[in-house]
């Protein structure tokens, strides 16, 4: 009996270690396994990532992007620390998880079938593919054949020089590559295509497109490669951890916590303000003073008047929406016009905060029945965004259903997100119609936090 024992202990012994040590041929050497309970145990999850507009920056002292924060929320669900460790490249992310260094690589890495084979693919997101990065100008190439005699800068070891490589064999070999250095990333890549020191490179369409909000004269109307498959990696020995990142991946919290990170990083990109916009040293935006100045006239701290201004334009004077919304407040044209401003000074940075401030004083009248001044203020930004109509019939909607209407969260908020269903913007209550409130909700919330933030710092 004892004998037996001794042989089924070794046998399960035996079969534990050939799942924590994978073959020679199938990842690196075999040293043990590391999983979520070893992950847990050490209280720490290393993550891989690169530096980049969209996944891990610097951001007024404070770490930031789509791939970090997410990462962040991921370590918070398993509760362990989140550990950072920065790559130079894709190939070196590959080698640091094959190496044990890190857990998770948390990058946009493209499928292909050597790295299918010795990863898991998690966190899938928007499929991209891959164009050529030009100026507009007389000589844009308009097709692949035309690239016959020039240099493409790319960074060695990446999947772009492997696109490059193929395509230049399948034309016959008629185009240069060439690798640029290790200090530069792709990115870098594309902002020397905008500033005219190189004339080509290859990026996903997603990546350059945001460049493109910045440098107008970006064409990325030639594409060279096919949409492809991308996510995150973890190594196939992971097993329980990848269970974790599933459970992670499905709840609704995840979906709603991507939602909010893609409109962030991808549709109003905060990196992309901080190169247009150069704040002084110190200080909130360039533009503290005039805050300082006017937030005295609502009597707001003028550090959220900074944040609704952060919220609307990034700071940037010169902008215009697709709605005609202009300048630093973003302000209407008949709401500018009320309180002022003509073309020619709508975009000046003082007179459109000083409107601004004037609005968001006509703003507080209509809402002076909510008795409760920082409740009041939650009003007042979602009306800002949205207008006061739709917020005037959340409150109505709200008092008919017995919830508070002079309380935003989880009461005219529900409302304002309900005025989207038909069952509730037909109700006789609601007098200004069908309203989608997702996005207006989201602003109160993003500029509460901002402000929140501001206030740490100074």
């Amino acid at each position: 009996m004892q004998n037996k024992t001794i042989i089924l202990w070794f046998i399960i012994s035996l079969f534990v270690f050939s799942a924590c040590n994978p073959a020679k041929n199938d990842q690196t050497q075999s040293s043990p396994c590391i999983d979520l309970e070893q992950i847990k145990q050490r209280d720490t999850l290393k993550v891989g990532t690169m530096y980049g507009s969209t996944s891990y920056f610097l951001y007024r002292d404070e770490y930031m992007g789509f791939d970090f924060e997410m990462a962040e929320n991921l370590s918070k669900t398993i509760g362990v620390k989140l550990k950072i460790v920065e790559a130079k490249s894709e190939r070196e992310l590959e080698r640091l998880l094959q190496e044990r260094k890190i857990d998770i690589v948390a990058y946009n890495i493209i499928e292909t079938k050597e790295l299918k084979r010795l990863f898991n693919f998690v966190l899938p997101q928007e499929k991209s593919y891959q164009v050529l990065v030009q100026t507009i100008n007389a000589n844009t190439l308009t097709d692949v054949t035309e690239l016959k005699g020039k240099k493409i800068y790319v960074k060695p070891n990446t999947i772009f020089k492997q696109r490059l490589e193929a395509l230049n064999k399948e034309l016959g070999g008629t185009f240069e590559i060439v690798e640029a250095p290790d200090s530069l990333s792709s990115e870098d890549l594309i902002e020397m295509v905008a500033e005219n020191k190189i004339r080509y490179t290859v990026a996903y369409y997603k990546t350059a497109q945001l460049y493109k909000s910045l440098y107008k004269k970006l064409d990325l109307r030639l594409p060279i490669g096919f949409e492809q498959h991308n996510g995150w990696l973890i190594r196939r020995e992971s097993k329980n951890f990848l269970n974790a990142i599933q459970d992670w991946e499905k709840s609704p919290e995840n979906e709603l916590l991507q939602a909010k990170l893609i409109y962030k990083y991808w549709t109003r990109s905060i990196y992309f303000s901080q190169k247009k916009i150069k704040i002084p040293k110190g200080a909130i935006s360039p533009y503290d003073h005039f805050f300082k100045k006017y937030a005295q006239e609502i009597n707001w701290d003028w550090r959220l008047l900074a944040a609704v201004a952060f919220h609307e334009s990034r700071f940037d004077s010169s902008q215009v929406s697709w709605a005609g919304a202009s300048g630093i407040m973003q302000l209407m044209p008949r709401t500018a016009a009320n309180f002022g401003l003509t073309r020619k000074t709508v975009l000046n940075p003082e007179k459109n905060i000083e409107a601004g401030v004037q609005y968001i004083k006509s703003l507080n009248l209509s809402f002076r029945k909510v008795e409760n001044k920082d409740e009041r203020i939650k009003f007042i930004l979602a009306a800002y965004n949205s207008g006061p109509a739709h917020v005037l019939d959340a409150m109505a909607l709200a008092k008919k259903h017995g919830k508070n209407p002079q309380i935003w969260f989880n009461n005219v908020e529900y409302f304002l997100i309900k005025k989207s269903e038909p069952e509730f913007y037909n109700d006789p209550v609601v007098k200004y119609g069908r309203f989608r409130g997702k996005e207006t909700v989201a602003y109160v919330v993003n500029t509460l936090e901002t402000y929140e933030k501001y206030s740490s710092k100074k």
